[in-house]
């Protein structure tokens, strides 16, 4: 059980770093809290279609993620995980429960939306609806949502303050939540539909976890694609947060040519690196530049979300 000592590292931990931290994490030495965004570590989800749902815990007592916990929550979001490798994006699992524990602790979340397949996802669109060619339901790291006695509009304000993440509101309670790039939008401003995001324009480079260790690999995925057949480099470069970027230390991803192609989304998605054992403890960035460029419009270089190395 833990010591009064314990909790009150736990509440200080949580009122310095302005989002939750699973109590266990830190505390115990075990594992770092993973996220920047982590609720109380358990989600309580509805398919509002087929009624679907699990009530799981995320996290293990180490603070590791919970397979079993998030297999169950794949399975009502839909996503095949077994076939694609991976489950739906912890990050955005992790916001959306410390955004719900916020707004409506305890509450069942429903899901309207979950994972798209991109047959699906562009029937979608062809019938015209509101939906964008790249969208990120395709990659696992979407959802739309609504909880019942909460005010969709005030949400979605509250989650747009925070920056953190995709947050859009199309009317009514329903929450559209991403884990990809930070943006917002409404109805009248989402674009869908203005070929904004063709041509690779808005593809975007993400870590699997916001908080890693000196000398741990990471997994980097890419979302927000339009068209594959492009390659990356295999020198990366990660740099501090807000520096420029000529200067940083150089990461190599894992493959055998200089040039690594990206045919397929399950390449796309699986890409890995090695940290150096003497980076400092900060928040960086990984610069990636593309290799072979289909198109003129798609950019020469993109930088991932913020992670932070820990002391």
């Amino acid at each position: 059980m833990p010591t009064v000592g314990l909790i009150l590292v736990c509440l200080l931990l949580e009122l310095a770093g302005g989002t939750m931290l699973h109590d266990a994490s830190l505390a115990w030495g075990a594992e770092i809290p993973r996220f920047f965004y982590m609720g109380d570590g358990k989600l309580h989800v509805r398919n509002s279609h087929n009624g679907q749902e699990a009530n799981a815990n995320m996290l293990n007592p180490d603070g590791s993620l919970n397979e079993a916990g998030l297999a169950a929550i794949d399975a009502v979001f839909g996503f095949p995980a077994e076939e694609k490798g991976e489950h739906i994006s912890p990050r955005l699992l992790f916001m959306l429960d410390y955004f719900s524990d916020k707004a409506a602790p305890g509450k069942v979340i429903h899901l309207d939306s979950g994972y798209r397949t991109p047959t699906y996802n562009k029937k979608l669109k062809e019938s015209g609806g509101n939906v964008a060619q790249t969208s990120t339901h395709i990659d696992g790291m979407a959802i739309d949502f609504f909880i019942k006695g909460v005010d969709g509009k005030k949400l979605w304000e509250a989650i747009r303050r925070e920056n953190c993440c995709g947050v859009g509101h199309y009317g009514g309670n329903d929450v559209h939540l991403d884990s990809g790039r930070p943006r917002f939008w409404e109805a009248a401003t989402s674009k869908v539909g203005t070929g904004e995001s063709d041509f690779n324009r808005r593809i975007y480079l993400s870590t699997e976890y916001d908080r890693y260790k000196a000398g741990e690999r990471v997994r980097l995925a890419l979302s927000g694609i339009s068209h594959f057949g492009f390659g990356i480099g295999k020198q990366m470069w990660i740099t501090r947060d807000g520096v420029s970027k000529g200067e940083g230390t150089g990461i190599v991803l894992q493959g055998d040519n200089e040039c690594i192609l990206v045919g397929e989304r399950k390449t796309s998605r699986f890409l890995y690196a090695t940290l150096p054992r003497d980076l400092p403890p900060g928040r960086y960035r990984i610069r990636l530049e593309f290799c072979r460029i289909p198109f003129e419009q798609m950019p020469r270089e993109i930088l991932s979300n913020i992670l932070e190395v820990a002391g």
